[in-house]
């Protein structure tokens, strides 16, 4: 788990990146995507073959970005986010969010081997989406249940 410090300070990066980021605008990484823009951070898409997603330039690689990111989001399955990973590495992008279902136990040991921020078994969107249902809802369970930074 990671601390409420650590949230902070992902949440306080002016701009992030997003992998899995579909053509078709349906999957999660778009919402996200989304819902990071709407609150205001500058986000880019990372795609290896598109050229725009949501309306907006999608790179091939971290190296291609018009500007520095502060951290990424994955949001591809564990056997892709391996490399995802290791691009993260070798951009020097400090902090990972790795969506639920992204995580295996080599991409979550290879990511800590690598000194990087780690944020896994948390859906981003509990943090951003505001009050918006359901993700306050699925926010508010998990404090209940005490798994929620502190």
């Amino acid at each position: 788990m990671f601390t409420q410090a650590q949230l902070d300070d992902f949440l306080a990066q002016p701009a992030l990146a997003v992998v899995g980021v579909s053509r078709k605008g349906t999957k999660f990484g778009n919402l996200l995507y989304r819902t990071l823009r709407a609150r205001g951070t500058r986000v880019y898409a990372v795609h290896p073959q598109a050229a725009r997603l949501e309306g907006d330039p999608a790179y091939a690689a971290f190296n291609a970005l018009p500007e520095p990111v502060g951290g990424v989001v994955v949001c591809v399955k564990p056997a892709q986010a391996e490399a995802v990973v290791r691009e993260v590495v070798a951009a020097g992008i400090p902090r990972l969010w790795l969506q639920q279902g992204a995580a295996s136990p080599a991409v979550l040991a290879y990511a800590a081997a690598q000194g990087l921020t780690v944020f896994s078994g948390a859906c981003l969107l509990m943090f951003v989406a505001g009050d918006r249902f359901p993700h306050a809802l699925h926010r508010t369970v998990q404090g209940w249940l005490g798994r929620l930074p502190g």
